[in-house]
């Protein structure tokens, strides 16, 4: 069950745990059609005229007189729906580095002109986000129990009075399922989704799906293995949780799987090895975490990672393990792994 699975680590513990996307939402047997479906036919035109009303994946739906016009969203929502050219009020979640650089979530926002509401784990600032009088709250979910992420829980009862919420689910699914949802949440708040711009994004993660389908196919013993690096610990990702690696699997990509025993004390999502233990499991490929709470690889000064038959090869590629859900981010993620696959070498 989702629930006994993610029951064993707090939403901090996910988090800090870089392999881990974090906790999450299960659809809805409603929210699922609506997923599938891909949304509304509304023109742009009538759903900034008319009533708006959206159904999440929390099998909720949202219903405003108007078009929300302020909307303050987790940065990586924030960042999908400004690919399709819908801007934010707000933010919360990793927008900023600590060196005042945008973040990788905050994908090509303009971070100096974004409302700032917390950039860094249980940071949110009630005061400054009732001062944007919120029509709408966006963000994903990690869990079944609809919890949104970088929504603090201590203080969710006061901050979800303030306006309605929309929760996405990146949990459990393939990614052209979340993609396929934020496509109609962009859609139902006035994005022109027919625009030459959108509808090339669109071809360009269909073309991108196909090849990895067709390197997978032609390099089926190419192993790739999924990790994350903290000071202490090397995780290794299952792929029965994680949008990216589960919808990489379903295109035929032979990902390394940690044992059921081994993903069960994190509630299913990666294994915990120390540093001496980082050669357990053999790999052509390595995808590393790019989020910024993890080391990346450049910085790793581990010996025994340095002999890893992969990184000795040159074969250490970035994971995005929060993607931003739109087509025109996620099709260059499925682009470099099929070149990866496409050009390894046999090293394991």
């Amino acid at each position: 069950m989702p629930n006994a699975r993610a029951s064993h680590l707090s939403r901090r513990g996910i988090l800090a745990a870089g392999g881990a996307l974090g906790i999450g939402a299960l659809l809805t047997a409603c929210g699922d059609t609506d997923a599938k479906s891909g949304g509304s036919d509304a023109s742009a035109e009538a759903t900034k005229s008319g009533p708006w009303t959206f159904k999440d994946d929390r099998g909720e739906t949202v219903k405003l007189d108007k078009t929300p016009a302020n909307i303050v969203a987790f940065t990586g929502v924030a960042a999908a729906l400004y690919d399709y050219g819908i801007e934010v009020k707000g933010v919360f979640g990793p927008t900023t580095t600590q060196d005042g650089r945008a973040d990788v979530q905050a994908g090509d926002m303009d971070v100096s002109k974004l409302t700032v509401i917390g950039n860094t784990w249980g940071e949110f600032n009630i005061e400054k986000y009732a001062g944007l009088s919120p029509d709408v709250l966006i963000s994903t979910m990690f869990d079944d129990a609809g919890t949104l992420w970088y929504v603090p829980e201590e203080s969710a009862s006061k901050i979800l009075k303030l306006a309605p919420s929309v929760g996405i689910s990146v949990y459990d699914r393939q990614m052209d399922k979340p993609l396929q949802r934020m496509f109609a949440l962009a859609e139902s708040l006035g994005a022109d989704v027919t625009s030459e711009k959108v509808t090339a994004a669109k071809k360009r993660f269909e073309d991108a799906a196909a090849r990895l389908r067709k390197a997978a196919k032609a390099h089926p013993d190419i192993k790739v293995l999924a990790g994350s690096a903290s000071q202490d610990i090397f995780y290794v990702s299952g792929s029965n949780l994680s949008i990216d690696l589960e919808y990489f699997k379903a295109l035929g990509v032979n990902i390394v799987e940690p044992s059921a025993k081994a993903l069960k004390a994190s509630g299913g999502w990666f294994e915990s090895l120390s540093w001496e233990n980082v050669d357990k499991y053999k790999a052509d490929i390595i995808i590393m975490d790019d989020r910024t709470q993890a080391i990346q690889p450049a910085d790793i000064t581990e010996a025994t990672w340095k002999k890893l038959p992969a990184v000795k090869a040159g074969q250490v590629i970035a994971r995005t393990p929060e993607p931003i859900l739109s087509y025109d981010k996620c099709a260059p993620i499925l682009e470099n792994l099929a070149e990866a696959i496409e050009t390894a070498k046999k090293v394991s």
